[in-house]
């Protein structure tokens, strides 16, 4: 059964990767903006004005985000190509280091990176849902058990309801953004808006930070790798939709925090503890913090939705490849779904959703959890990308990354200089996600398959000849 499986959900230039996908560039692109778009642009641009010198560069650390992101996704984009297949980055780290590297990452995916940021974004549309409809003491936490379980279930009755449900929430969460904006650059200007700007020159270091904060905003573009198997023509359109999405965001993102200078000011946005709150409350008076909330609600979900949907991959992918975890790699063909994955996944965040209802900040402390482990792994797939390539330079793709080598080059070093700055000033929270990285190393012990993910699948060429004359 688990052979048959790797077969159908197979993968290089696989025919199943082809044939049974179901995304169009516009489901993925939505999922993709769904994904990045989140609660951090409503909470995150006060840290950054408060590491920047003037408007200027403030505005600055969000256009290099977009570059810095646009960056990974020309290289993702090669490597999604040539790899297509449920896994991504599992894959990709499998073919370039070895089994043993791609176990450690799966291990880090499921406890600290995925399931980390799967918590975090229940727990603030708990937080954000209590203002709305309060329950109590621990109202958050049940809050976000709810919705989790909610959103799990939808994944779990398949790929067709989770898209339509996405397309919902992403056309709400970017209306949301733009009416955000439109208040803020309508609004009169509140009088912090002419405060001091502070003039001091900002330290690499504290600029590393603040990328940080911009880049974990901007983060959730890299799950496309793990819809790969699901995408329509994925050598065709996997580069389109990841340009596509990228130059939405960014230019969302520009627009929004432009509007909050322009309503706020540097120094009352620095100053702001919910920037969203009090630009709204510029026009709407105290009703913008029930609308506010309503927007952080959906895109809470918008964001919850699309990371379920592509973490659940990681544990199908590792599944496939571990014979003692055959049972995460059963795929449901006419769903479109891992079940066991979805379920395992699910375990873990509700795990940590309990954690989180015990620590008031919990959107910084997973930061702090996710960013070193998320970094480190992040350069490493960019590294690959030089491997993979040195591996079979001859091999046919029909999309190699533009400016080879200098971009992944550039991407490289941009992952670890943030490397860098998560472990020199990120909090004790970065050292309880390495903690538990660490705690995975038994797996590497266990006895794979043997379609590892370091090596090639193989598909039947007549099978793969047949159905692609078929398309």
């Amino acid at each position: 059964m688990a052979k048959k499986q790797t077969n159908m959900t197979g993968a290089r230039g696989g025919a199943s990767a082809k044939a049974s996908g179901n995304l169009s560039v516009f489901d993925a692109t939505v999922l993709i903006v769904g994904m990045i778009i989140g609660v951090g642009i409503f909470a995150l641009p006060p840290l950054v004005a408060s590491m920047s010198a003037s408007p200027a560069i403030f505005l600055g650390f969000w256009l290099l985000g977009g570059i810095i992101t646009l960056i990974g996704v020309l290289c993702y984009a090669e490597l999604g190509t040539a790899f297509p297949g449920p896994g991504g980055e599992y894959r990709y780290l499998g073919r370039a280091y070895g089994q043993k590297l791609a176990v450690l990452f799966a291990w880090a995916r499921g406890t600290v990176i995925q399931t980390g940021a799967i918590a975090a974004v229940a727990f603030v549309y708990g937080e954000y849902m209590s203002v709305l409809i309060p329950l109590g003491k621990y109202s958050s936490a049940i809050h976000a058990a709810i919705a989790l379980v909610a959103i799990t279930a939808i994944n779990i009755a398949g790929l067709d309801p989770t898209k339509r449900t996405q397309a919902v929430l992403t056309t709400l969460e970017v209306t949301s953004l733009v009416a955000v904006t439109l208040a803020g650059l309508l609004a009169t200007p509140a009088p912090s808006a002419a405060a001091s700007v502070a003039s001091n020159t900002q330290a690499m270091g504290a600029a590393g930070l603040a990328l940080v904060f911009v880049l974990f905003t901007y983060g959730g573009w890299n799950e496309i790798s793990y819809l790969t198997n699901d995408m329509k023509d994925v050598r065709r359109n996997l580069a389109r939709t990841l340009a596509i999405s990228t130059a939405v965001v960014t230019l969302l993102y520009l627009l929004i925090n432009y509007a909050y200078l322009s309503a706020l000011g540097l120094q009352g946005l620095r100053d702001s503890k919910a920037v969203g709150v009090d630009v709204l409350r510029l026009v709407m008076g105290d009703r913008g913090a029930s609308i506010l909330a309503a927007m952080v609600v959906i895109c809470a979900l918008s964001t919850l939705n699309a990371t379920v949907l592509t973490g659940a991959r990681t544990y199908h992918a590792l599944g496939r490849d571990l014979q003692s975890l055959n049972v995460l790699a059963k795929w449901d063909e006419k769903a479109h779904k891992p079940g066991n994955a979805l379920l395992l996944q699910v375990a873990i965040a509700l795990a940590l959703i309990l954690l989180g209802g015990f620590a008031r900040d919990g959107l910084k402390a997973m930061i702090e959890y996710t960013a070193p482990v998320f970094w480190f792994f992040l350069l490493l797939v960019g590294i690959s990308v030089f491997i993979l390539r040195g591996q079979k330079p001859d091999a046919p793709n029909p999309y190699r990354v533009p400016l080879y080598p200098v971009t992944p080059i550039l991407f490289c070093l941009a992952c670890a200089w943030l490397l860098y700055s998560t472990a020199a000033y990120a909090g004790i929270g970065s050292l309880f996600g390495i903690g538990v990285l660490a705690l995975g190393t038994p797996l590497l012990f266990l006895s794979a398959k043997k379609n590892s993910a370091a090596k090639p699948e193989r598909v039947p060429a007549k099978k793969s000849a047949g159905r692609k004359g078929k398309k």
